[in-house]
């Protein structure tokens, strides 16, 4: 733990930028002093993601916490009062802080999440003369690191395989302008690691990179990653409970490596998809698909045309407008964008000063961004059967409707013809949830045109539209996102009697036991695999943590019991899909107005939980062996 005596003149500055919800929780664990949790000093709820950080205190309230806290933090007789709060505590305190209840179910999770305990504490340790099996990933981004990590801990030989010339996964490939997460990164980043400098709460995505990069080093990890070796088969042999995996090498050669555990972590977003649109193999100009974005495309005074009003598109578009002579924007469906105040903001110098030096300030700053970027959405996406408007799904819905459609009538109170584009006619978060990003008023500048009219043909310099419109381009940027529905199955594994998961899956219908495993696959875990994206909020990287202590305790029963494999049972897993596709038939992803990615040709949810993240924290916090076949 820090010491307290903190340097007067450093603290006393930057307490200037503190949030003072969370300086009560640090001065109630460092004192124990009853006031600071009591209700003369209770923060107001705030729902924005970047809150304000007075709190809802008043000034003289505000002035008694700095003064507590400037005298507390530079006394060198202080001691910490309570370093562990237990469920019941926990539970309290989350209350306090955030100014609404917070269920008791959400403490180990949070205390997990926040710090307090290792992620690794539930793990089951290893016995002395557990043998240590061979462990194969596929993918080097996030997931596949920390995977590799967790069995580095536990002392289990295993080798990363990346397509890739270096780690990072989406955020290597992904280099466009204005790429950025859009998940706090308070919250967007490991529980377990020292603080990151972050410059903003939405992190630039160079940022995001560097980060990875610093976690590589910080794991000592990246001796154990085989770069430019992309997975191209794997067979399981039945005979010896081994993986045989194809790798093709730097000199185009193919190797066979053998593994006793495979594991995919190359999850959903990494194969873009390119439209059938006529014409457009034609086309004469650059040609690229954002995910592809070349590194030395010049823009300037260009006719640019960008397909595609997603994710991408929405971060793309207002970076580069003032660049290009012309850009034209081909959108398909109007997308709701949640406004965000404090998209744009940095973190000042000063907070960055209490998230180093203050104790557990970095813990609850987290609490907060993981909190109202969490589970609080989920309850607006549940559909209500009496509900009788297409494009909303509940009354709580219809609220946030008219919210957003009230605040695109202001952002395009100048261009009224614009505004039949820009309001969606489907449910508010039917689609993925995207923030604004002045988007509105880029769309509003004399050389920007949103064409919603589809496209015919595209020829070597020029986009044809229904209205017979011939729109001049030197530049085509493909927004259109990715081939979601491959996820594994693009690796070619074939499981027991030669059977393909791209089979079994029918090519655009994974299905997964808790997202994990598939019957007749055995000794094969998936990360992030089907119906484990978030649609409702929370971090990616959260969910990466559940999954790999999930599949690191399957790999120790394996260990303590000397197993050969473990594979899933047909009837849990059919269980399981079912309990998961009865849960979406409840929200708002399967409503029939929608045409989301989420969705496959067979009108099933197939990407994203319908679980809260509790609840998902829950299932995959203990491995039990009973849903498996062990042999």
């Amino acid at each position: 733990m820090q010491r307290l005596e903190l340097p007067i003149e450093e603290l006393r500055s930057a307490l200037k930028n503190a949030d003072l919800r969370i300086l009560l929780m640090c001065l109630y664990q460092i004192t124990g002093d009853e006031k600071w949790v009591s209700d003369q000093f209770k923060p107001r709820r705030d729902v924005n993601i970047v809150a304000n950080p007075n709190a809802g205190l008043s000034p003289e309230q505000g002035a008694t916490v700095l003064a507590a806290a400037e005298e507390v933090l530079t006394n060198p007789q202080q001691s910490i009062a309570i370093d562990l709060p237990d469920d019941a505590l926990m539970t309290r305190l989350m209350n306090h802080c955030i100014g609404e209840t917070v269920e008791p179910e959400y403490a180990p999770m949070m205390r997990e999440q926040m710090g307090f305990q290792d992620l690794w504490a539930d793990i089951e340790k290893t016995l002395p003369k557990a043998t240590s099996p061979k462990v194969i990933i596929a993918g080097g981004g996030i997931t596949g690191l920390l995977m590799g990590y967790t069995l580095k801990k536990f002392g289990i030989d295993f080798t990363i395989y990346e397509k890739n010339e270096d780690v990072g996964g989406t955020w290597f490939e992904n280099r466009y302008p204005g790429c950025g997460v859009d998940t706090p990164n308070h919250s967007y980043s490991f529980s377990f690691t020292a603080p990151y400098p972050w410059s903003r709460y939405f992190s630039p995505r160079d940022e995001i990179f560097d980060y990875i990069q610093q976690s590589a080093k910080q794991f000592d990890i990246k001796k154990n990653i085989q770069f430019n070796a992309p997975i191209t088969r794997a067979d399981w042999d039945e005979t010896r409970s081994k993986w045989c995996i194809d790798i093709k090498t730097n000199n185009d050669v193919t190797e066979t490596v053998e593994a006793d555990i495979f594991i995919s972590a190359v999850g959903q977003l990494n194969t873009p998809s390119t439209p059938d649109i006529s014409g457009l193999s034609n086309f004469k100009g650059p040609k690229f698909h954002t995910a592809r974005w070349p590194k030395n495309i010049d823009l300037k005074d260009k006719n640019v045309a960008i397909i595609g009003t997603g994710a991408s598109a929405m971060q793309i578009v207002p970076e580069i407008a003032d660049q290009v002579q012309k850009l034209d924007i081909y959108q398909r469906q109007a997308q709701w964008a949640r406004p965000l105040p404090g998209y744009h903001d940095a973190i000042s110098d000063g907070q960055q000063w209490l998230i180093d030096n203050v104790p557990f300030y970095l813990k609850w700053f987290r609490f907060t961004f993981i909190w109202r970027y969490g589970d609080g959405l989920l309850p607006t996406i549940k559909r209500d059967p009496d509900w009788p408007r297409q494009d909303s799904v509940s009354a709580a819905n219809d609220r946030h409707r008219q919210q957003m459609t009230k605040f695109i009538e202001e952002k395009l109170a100048s261009r009224p013809d614009l505004l039949e584009k820009c309001i969606p006619n489907y449910p508010p978060y039917g689609k993925r949830i995207l923030l604004e990003n002045n988007w509105y008023e880029t769309l509003t500048k004399p050389n920007v045109s949103l064409i919603s009219d589809g496209i015919t043909h595209i020829g070597e310099d020029h986009i044809i539209t229904q209205d017979g419109t011939h729109h001049a381009c030197d530049i085509l940027i493909l927004s259109t996102g990715f081939k979601v529905a491959e996820m594994a199955s693009r690796l070619n594994i074939f499981g027991r009697d030669g059977m393909s998961l791209k089979d079994v899956w029918n090519d655009d219908d994974p299905k997964a036991y808790i997202g994990f495993s598939v019957p007749n696959f055995p000794n094969f875990f998936m990360l992030l695999g089907p119906g484990t994206s978030l649609g409702h909020g929370g971090s990616a990287i959260f969910q990466a943590e559940c999954q790999v202590k999930y599949v690191m305790n399957a790999i120790q029963y394996m260990r303590h019991n000397n197993l050969k494999s473990l594979d899933i049972k047909p009837t849990a897993f059919a269980d399981y899909v079912a309990t998961h596709d009865a849960a979406h038939d409840e929200l708002i992803w399967t409503h029939p107005s929608l045409d989301t990615y989420y969705r496959n040709s067979h009108n099933r949810v197939f990407s994203v939980m319908p679980w809260r993240l509790v609840d998902f924290w829950h299932m995959t916090h203990k491995f039990d062996p009973e849903p498996y076949i062990a042999a």
